[in-house]
């Protein structure tokens, strides 16, 4: 339960649960479902077509010493990285995240950093500790656990800041005052109990709540 209204919560996940008690659940509509979806992203022999989520880098580390890790997902906070960040010559790009689906199809070549990706990892030059992914594909909702297993499965958590940016229509944005009136854009935030720094803008204030790969 959270302490405070704002404050981002775990929620009981059903990820990694086996089949066979998920199966008790879903009606024959939803295993109808879920087998077209799983003809289209895995061959008819199970095999994974264009390969699943994959994440690739470049460096040779074993495991990732990272202290800040600012995770931008949706196509207008990549491109802030890009526009505010990363124009210059402080970065480099370390890794990769390959991933097939309904909505998103990423190249199926070997290469480190294909140029048709669209989820890129960088790492400062001048702290290698600080490192920066652009995520501007869709990341499906059966994919996001796959997702997040994988990309900090490659880290060493201990002491690690998260920093996710997103962003969303101002018209989902549930206030009293009439979304036309509103100054946009405009920042709001959510935080953890465990980060003690001052947030730089307001909290995020209810009914409001954050979705997807953001809330992942």
């Amino acid at each position: 339960m959270a302490t405070f209204f704002g404050e981002v919560v775990v929620a009981p996940s059903r990820a990694g649960l086996d089949e066979e008690e998920e199966a008790r659940e879903e009606t024959p509509e939803d295993r109808e479902i879920r087998r077209e979806i799983e003809k289209k992203r895995y061959g008819q022999r199970g095999e994974i077509r264009k390969g699943e989520i994959q994440v690739l880098w470049s460096c040779a580390e074993e495991s990732l010493v990272c202290s800040r890790f600012i995770v931008a997902i949706g196509r207008n906070a990549a491109a802030f990285l890009s526009s505010f960040i990363l124009d210059s010559v402080c970065w480099e790009a370390i890794g990769v995240v390959k991933l097939w689906n309904e909505w998103c199809r990423t190249s199926s070549t070997t290469n480190v950093l294909p140029t048709d990706s669209f989820c890129l990892f960088y790492r400062l030059i001048s702290d290698p500790t600080v490192l920066l992914c652009q995520c501007s594909c869709y990341v499906a909702e059966d994919q996001q656990f796959q997702w997040l297993e994988k990309v900090f499965g490659s880290m060493q958590k201990k002491g690690l800041q998260v920093t996710i940016l997103s962003t969303c229509p101002v018209a989902d944005y549930k206030t009293q005052e009439s979304t036309l009136t509103l100054v946009s854009p405009f920042l709001k935030a959510l935080k953890t109990k465990e980060f003690q720094e001052q947030v730089c803008c307001p909290l995020l204030e209810q009914p409001n709540i954050v979705r997807d790969l953001p809330a992942a």
